[in-house]
């Protein structure tokens, strides 16, 4: 488990590869095993610049770069001694025999060395670790922003990104509920349900939810509460030609299929590969791509490449966005984003904001949403589209989740235990 946890954090931190796409290497270790190692994975990602803060201060003097496995199977270690209920001793000797089975018997006393200190030292260390910026684990310019833009709460964030996110589960609205929930109930487990998106059921405790019957069977999804308040505030009617823009992996549409049955809805990425993510859900849920459901492989920003020219009654732009929102279920974020990503992040949202304005009829709305906590990249987003666009209304959101801002309303991380989300409706006025 150990070494296929160091595959992943070579994927992550010298690729720069999502954790969530990988699989670990080997072939023949058993589920529990390869579930370890993602945890681990996690784990050290997570913490990473307060683990390599430790690391470098409890060594003797700093290892080479072509060791920077010996120095991840430490990071390993001090994860599991200072946040994981594995017995120290077995933490200890597995993250050293680890550096054996690496072919590297030299490094096996280093790291008992290593690891033995810090439990033997962990309250100082710890309590040392507390004067420096490292123990928010957060890159610098990360920080920053998050200052500047929540002056009063950039620490309540930190520490929701530094926890890992529960599982929710949005129960099929178009399949019973009650049944969904019995076999649940039957699998061993209990759900809580939630106060604000009200088809949002907390599977407890988490556990793969491909083994689950209701899954199997199309009666639930993974999705987190904030992601399920989309397909409410975009009001869908029957009768409405919807647009997903940037569809994949496909959440929120067949969300907004299963609250409005037989809507003509068309669900678009750019990316035929993330499309057919979309598909794999559609079929699980028993929907059939074809006549008022169609998927296109498209630019949504180039809507001549794929528009019929027909106005759209809706549209939903959950627009490419950082994802500064959803740290604490994906923390390599944190390691594999750079300012002048936001940057650019924030110049294809007005880009496509631009683009698909003219598809939406007059009096029609469009939902615009990030999982960003970033405020260029949402509410001075939506208003500088607004200054610019004279037909624009944004529309009061007045509910009691979020916190209301200038323009659109958002969700921190970990509040009422959802993901970070921003929202604003806009609509379009003759």
């Amino acid at each position: 488990a150990r070494l296929n946890a160091l595959d992943l954090l070579a994927s992550v931190l010298d690729q720069g590869r999502n954790l969530g796409e990988l699989e670990p290497g080997g072939t023949d270790e058993s589920a529990r095993d390869r579930s370890f190692a993602y945890h681990l994975a996690y784990g050290v990602l997570r913490w990473l610049t307060a683990l390599e803060w430790l690391s470098g201060r409890l060594l003797r003097r700093p290892l080479r770069r072509k060791e920077r496995d010996i120095q991840r199977l430490i990071l390993i270690g001090l994860f599991q001694l200072w946040h994981d209920p594995t017995a120290p001793y077995a933490a200890i000797n597995e993250c050293a025999e680890g550096a054996r089975r690496l072919g590297k018997p030299w490094a096996v006393a280093l790291i008992n060395a290593v690891l033995r200190r810090f439990q033997r030292e962990r309250d100082v260390w710890l309590e040392r670790l507390q004067t420096s910026e490292e123990r928010f684990a957060h890159p610098t310019w990360l920080l920053e922003m998050l200052r500047a833009d929540w002056p009063d709460h950039w620490q309540e964030i930190v520490e929701a990104n530094n926890r890992p996110g529960p599982l929710w589960l949005r129960l099929n609205r178009l399949k019973d509920s009650a049944t969904a929930l019995q076999q649940i109930a039957d699998d061993g487990f209990s759900v809580e349900r939630h106060p604000h998106a009200n088809r949002a059921a907390r599977l407890l405790p988490p556990a793969a939810v491909t083994s689950l019957t209701a899954f199997q069977q199309g009666r639930i999804s993974v999705q987190d509460p904030a992601a399920q308040l989309a397909a409410e505030l975009l009001d869908v009617q029957q009768h409405h030609r919807v647009l997903d823009a940037c569809a994949a992996p496909g959440g929120k549409c067949c969300h907004i299929l299963e609250s409005t049955p037989g809507v003509a809805l068309t669900a678009l990425d750019r990316s035929p590969d993330r499309l057919l993510r979309v598909r794999e859900n559609l079929d699980r849920l028993g929907f059939e791509p074809g006549g008022r459901l169609r998927l296109v492989a498209a630019d949504a920003a180039e809507p001549g490449e794929w528009w019929d020219g027909a106005p759209f009654n809706r549209i939903l732009l959950d627009a490419p966005c950082s994802a500064t929102g959803v740290i604490r279920r994906h923390p390599e974020i944190k390691w594999l984003r750079t300012e002048r990503q936001i940057t650019a992040a924030a110049a294809e949202q007005a880009r496509l904001l631009r683009r698909l304005w003219p598809l939406l009829e007059a009096g029609g709305i469009l939902l615009y949403s990030t999982c960003s906590v970033l405020r260029a990249e949402n509410t001075t987003q939506v208003r500088c589209f607004v200054e610019q666009h004279p037909d624009a209304e944004v529309l009061e959101i007045d509910t009691g989740w979020g916190r209301a801002l200038e323009f659109g309303r958002q969700i921190l991380p970990g509040e009422q235990e959802m993901d970070g989300f921003f929202y604003a409706r806009l609509r379009k006025n003759s």
